[in-house]
């Protein structure tokens, strides 16, 4: 058993995290500014010990006396990446590389980061593996880039990084994001009977369920040092590369009376890249569970549980731009995205 602590447990992806490594017999910790505490859909997150802060302001002593972090806090997406492009890499790529620091100062042995296959950016359709350049298109991306540059040289003796460079996600989630391909076409398929593509279809992306993104941490977490120690890994499986268009034709054919429909002004897409995530399973053993037809068929089945609307979707429960905007404009957020009025929910994540 490992003590750990998880930044970003709060979020999308932590909240399906956090009871894997519980399940595998990890004592779990949170750290999180509260960001989204208030973004809710179906069952409530699980509830675990917390610590109430922002990443770039973590200190080596809320690190001591844990084995490992696993450190998703961030902003997500590149929508909210491009509301302030130094924001971006002042939390992504500075506040990352501050909880790095901290972590290793504090005595923590393993450094597990959650990258994004975003850092290969424009690449068309050849695969690419670990050893591929990068060509980020965002500063989302960007900031993945540089978080990894400054991390990976912290590594020695005592201090283990490694690097997950997870497909794009889907699927459901107690903090669900609406703004994700899977998850938005298939909701716009559910509440309008459209699915709605907002490209013209054409690029390539690599597509991972929550689930398994959060049993590749648990993998790395329990993996011997030597075959982890400095690596990085596509996480996500070869054979789940879609053009943006098969994920529409497969969300038309498993949403009823739905059909493919194009935004007005769908354009191409910048960000086109495929990926090779075969060195995951040759190393580690790791192999997804989840399609995007089985992820699509279980968001359906919570959209219909749930009773998802469109008012639901537009909204700031499930748009993190919106969310962020709206707190904003409300004076609770200053402009540096750090609280000036507390979060509802703070001290629990």
């Amino acid at each position: 058993m490992s003590r750990v602590l998880v930044t970003g447990h709060d979020g999308y992806i932590g909240v399906r995290l956090v009871p894997i490594l519980q399940e595998a017999g990890h004592d779990v910790v949170g750290l999180d500014s509260g960001l989204f505490s208030e973004c809710g859909f179906g069952d409530p997150p699980p509830q675990i010990p917390t610590i109430a802060v922002d990443i770039r302001d973590v200190t080596a002593e809320q690190c001591e006396g844990f084995d490992a972090v696993l450190h998703l806090a961030g902003l997500s997406n590149d929508p909210l990446g491009d509301l302030n492009a130094d924001l971006t890499f002042d939390i992504n790529h500075r506040g990352t590389v501050n909880v790095a620091k901290q972590a290793k100062a504090a005595g923590v042995e393993r450094f597990v980061f959650s990258s994004s296959c975003s850092l290969y950016g424009r690449h068309g359709d050849d695969f690419l593996d670990e050893h591929a350049s990068f060509n980020p298109v965002t500063p989302y991306g960007e900031s993945k880039v540089l978080a990894e540059r400054d991390v990976l040289p912290l590594a020695d003796d005592s201090f283990s990084p490694t690097f997950l460079r997870n497909a794009t996600a889907y699927g459901l989630s107690s903090r669900l994001r609406g703004d994700l391909v899977v998850n938005n076409l298939t909701a716009y398929a559910f509440t309008t009977g459209e699915v709605l593509m907002k490209s013209d279809g054409t690029p390539w992306r690599p597509l991972v369920h929550i689930d398994d993104i959060s049993r590749a941490f648990l993998t790395v977490l329990e993996a011997p040092r030597d075959l982890v120690h400095g690596e990085a890994f596509n996480v996500g499986s070869t054979a789940e590369n879609y053009q943006v268009r098969d994920v529409a034709e497969l969300v038309e054919e498993l949403v009823p009376n739905s059909r493919v429909e194009f935004a007005e002004g769908a354009a191409p897409d910048l960000r086109c890249y495929r990926v090779n995530c075969d060195k995951i399973t040759e190393t580690l053993g790791f192999e997804t569970k989840w399609t995007v037809r089985t992820g699509i068929e279980e968001l359906v089945e919570a959209y219909t549980r749930f009773g998802l609307t469109l008012d639901e979707l537009h909204g700031s429960g499930l748009m993190r731009i919106q969310h962020v905007r709206e707190m904003l404009d409300d004076g609770r957020l200053g402009t540096d995205l750090r609280w000036a009025a507390a979060p509802i929910g703070a001290g629990h994540g």
